[in-house]
């Protein structure tokens, strides 16, 4: 098992928490709301979706290897605190997915789910990819918010930047 400080599962548990910070921000008033020119996806469906998508990955790279995958959540239904608290296990189930890349000496074994095969699976791509679909979604998060006419409070926009303070 890679050492608890391992600078790429650091970074990780900070992207992870750069998101719950960032859903826990999103008023109550736009939760069910409806993201601007996509009628069919709302603030909660967005975010529930970056949990499906952990969750998705973990079972597809890691169920085989032992790693176990979070439920999925109702995209439709979920409440922000029942949303939280999965985005918390999915953060487990991907950091346990990068920490099986780390200990098999920097690539993830390959497993038989993994069938679109886009994705490099050494630990640096997998880290950066899921770093990159998260950011693109907070992102598409706050600019629909200013859309509506709810721009977010300055400290949770703002929060989004302080890694620093996010990585401890």
């Amino acid at each position: 098992m890679p050492k608890n400080d391992d600078p790429l599962l650091i970074a990780w548990r900070t992207n992870a928490r750069a998101t719950s910070f960032l859903v826990e921000g999103l008023p109550a008033s736009l939760w069910g709301a409806p993201v601007p020119n996509i009628p069919r996806r709302t603030f909660r469906g967005i975010a529930a979706h970056l949990h499906n998508s952990r969750a998705r990955w973990t079972r597809t790279l890691g169920r085989e290897h032992g790693v176990h995958a979070p439920a999925l959540v109702s995209p439709y239904r979920i409440s922000k605190q029942q949303l939280l608290a999965a985005l918390r296990r999915s953060a487990d189930g991907i950091e346990a997915i990068l920490a099986l890349g780390i200990e098999a000496g920097g690539n993830l074994p390959p497993s038989r789910g993994y069938v679109w095969r886009n994705l490099p699976l050494d630990v640096g791509h997998v880290l950066t990819y899921f770093a990159a679909h998260e950011g693109h979604h907070r992102g598409q998060l706050v600019m629909a918010a200013r859309q509506l006419g709810h721009r977010l409070p300055r400290e949770v926009v703002d929060g989004l930047w302080l890694w620093t303070r996010l990585a401890k």
